[in-house]
């Protein structure tokens, strides 16, 4: 299984960079919009497995509706000074992403508080689907925000960022493995997922923290616009482990082990991309609200 995994992950990783360093704006677009429509076909297998597909195409017509509303050249607003990390973030855009990142509070309340918070939405799909929209939507344009920030100023910048905010998630998961398996002793959330700790929840949020204090130490930024990047970094970090975590709660209950089984060796598309779904939202949304 880990042959098989670091195999999947080896072919992976390079058409990931690819897509977010290489394809313009609106090839990303496309390529983040086949990424959404697999994670709502695994999130409707959370829901009711014999309508996934209903759902996925129910939660992609909202998704283009949304796309007309805020397209990529607005997610930015041009009355971003030159100073400023996301004070130019377009109305619509904040208003979208900030429900994202209130949602991830409402999760919060629900993953600590399960098994009995899911009395509240186990036989009601329709909650369970409110549950997938604002987990997905924002996540779908926090991908955009990112890669298209600074897009007429220099064409990579978006994907530096984006690369270092998922970088963040992947050396918070791989601090988190480590530190669990030595020091892990306290559940941090044994009722979800009894395999994670609080020491390896802090090991992943340690790891994660010196990652992006020595990424904000070496580049050149405004005075000022380090703090900002370090406190979203880290309030991300915590994020996706609530993202992980709530995937989990809605596939216990769900009585799925994995989300899918697209990726070999690693599981669903919701399974690789659980994190982010938190992470990405709540680091724009943090910086925008601080920038």
């Amino acid at each position: 299984m880990l042959k098989l995994r670091i195999i999947t992950a080896l072919c992976l990783v390079p058409v990931v960079l690819a897509a977010m360093f290489f394809l313009p704006l609106t090839y990303f677009s496309l390529f983040a919009g086949g990424v959404f429509l697999l994670a709502a076909f695994e999130w409707g297998r959370f829901i009711d497995a014999e309508r996934s597909s209903v759902f996925m195409v129910s939660l992609a017509l909202v998704l283009f509706g949304l796309m007309g509303v805020v397209p990529i050249e607005h997610i930015w607003s041009a009355e971003a000074g030159p100073n400023t990390l996301a004070n130019g973030l377009y109305k619509y855009a904040a208003w979208l992403l900030s429900a994202g990142a209130v949602w991830w509070l409402v999760a919060l309340g629900m993953v600590v508080s399960f098994p009995r918070s899911s009395a509240l939405w186990r036989e009601n799909p329709a909650t369970k689907a409110m549950c997938a929209l604002f987990s997905l939507v924002p996540f779908y344009f926090a991908l955009l925000a990112l890669r298209s920030y600074q897009y007429d100023v220099d064409t990579y910048y978006g994907a530096w960022l984006l690369l270092f905010v998922m970088s963040l998630v992947w050396v918070a998961d791989t601090g988190a493995y480590f530190a669990g398996k030595a020091f892990g002793k306290r559940k941090l959330c044994p009722n979800v997922s009894p395999g994670k700790t609080l020491e390896g929840m802090l090991g992943g949020v340690v790891a994660a923290t010196v990652l992006a204090v020595i990424v904000t130490q070496s580049v050149n930024l405004a005075p000022g616009q380090s703090q900002v990047l370090l406190i979203a970094s880290v309030v991300a970090v915590l994020a996706s482990v609530l993202g992980d975590l709530t995937e989990s709660m809605f596939k216990r209950e769900a009585g799925l082990k994995d989300s899918g089984s697209i990726l070999p060796g690693h599981g669903g598309i919701m399974d690789r991309i659980d994190s982010l779904t938190a992470a990405l939202p709540v680091f724009v949304v943090v910086v925008w609200l601080l920038g």
